[in-house]
C-alpha cells in the first residue's frame, strides 16, 4: 500500500524529470530548428512553476500547475507548427509535433499522478 507522501514523492520524481528532459532537449538539440524559437517551450515549466509557488506545493495545486505547463507546451507546438509552415523554417514537421505531444503528455502524467494524491487525502 502506498501512502499519500510516496505517491507525492512519485508525481514530483516525475514532474521534475519531464522538466529536465525539456531543458536537456531544448539545449542539446533544439525543437524547432535554429535560433532561439525554443525558448517557447521554457514557458511550460515557467508556468508551472508560478502556479505551484501561488498553490503552495499543495498536491492540488500541483496537478493545475502541470496541467497548465500541459497546455503551454500543446500551444508552443501550435505555434511551432505555424512557424515551420509559413516561414520554411528547417525542421521537421512530424518531429516537431511529436516531441510537443510528448512533453505534454510528460506533463499530464504528471499532473494525473497528482490528482491521485489528492485523491487519497493528502
Amino acid at each position: 500500500m502506498t501512502t499519500a507522501r510516496s505517491r507525492y514523492l512519485l508525481a514530483l520524481g516525475v514532474s521534475l524529470l519531464t522538466v529536465l528532459f525539456l531543458l536537456f532537449g531544448y539545449g542539446a538539440l533544439g525543437i524547432v530548428g535554429d535560433g532561439d524559437r525554443d525558448a517557447m517551450y521554457l514557458l511550460a515549466p515557467a508556468v508551472a512553476l508560478v502556479v505551484a509557488v501561488a498553490t503552495r506545493f499543495r498536491a492540488g495545486g500541483m496537478a493545475a500547475a502541470l496541467a497548465a505547463a500541459s497546455l503551454t507546451t500543446v500551444v508552443a507546438g501550435v505555434v511551432a507548427v505555424v512557424l515551420i509552415a509559413t516561414d520554411r523554417e528547417e525542421a521537421s514537421l512530424i518531429d516537431v509535433v511529436g516531441i510537443s505531444g510528448m512533453y505534454a503528455v510528460l506533463f499530464a502524467v504528471a499532473a494525473f499522478l497528482f490528482t491521485r494524491v489528492r485523491a487519497s487525502g493528502a
